[in-house]
């Protein structure tokens, strides 16, 4: 294979998430996997109250962005990240970053590099 195969993770509030699809793509990046989450880290909780009752609510709305490159740049995607998503205030989130054994497509059965590349 040769390359190196790098995901990124980006587990943080889902404000700004379209600014920051917007520069992935200016970067090259096209292919991005995002999942709604619920998380809790160093903030507190807060209590709510809905029809009478009060509750603690502890899990926060996050989203989950995952990426996967090989020709982009790490660097360039995580300061894309913490340029969209630094607040300064707890709870803007963590990137974790893995290097990847390989990729395949299912559809062609290509593998590495290949297996990123969007060609017909």
């Amino acid at each position: 294979m040769g390359d190196v195969l790098t995901k990124i993770e980006i587990v943080t509030r889902p404000d700004n998430f379209e600014a920051f699809k917007q520069e992935l793509a200016k970067i090259g990046v096209n292919g991005i996997t995002v999942v709604e989450a619920k998380g809790t880290g160093l903030q507190k909780g807060y209590k709510e109250t809905y029809r009478g009752v009060t509750r603690e609510i502890s899990l926060h709305d996050r989203i989950k962005i995952e990426i996967v490159v090989c020709e982009v740049p790490v660097q360039q995607v995580i300061d894309l990240a913490r340029k969209n998503f630094n607040t300064g205030e707890p709870g803007d989130g963590k990137i974790f970053i893995y290097e990847l054994a390989n990729v395949i497509k299912i559809r062609t059965a290509e593998e590495g590099r290949a297996a990123l590349k969007n060609e017909q």
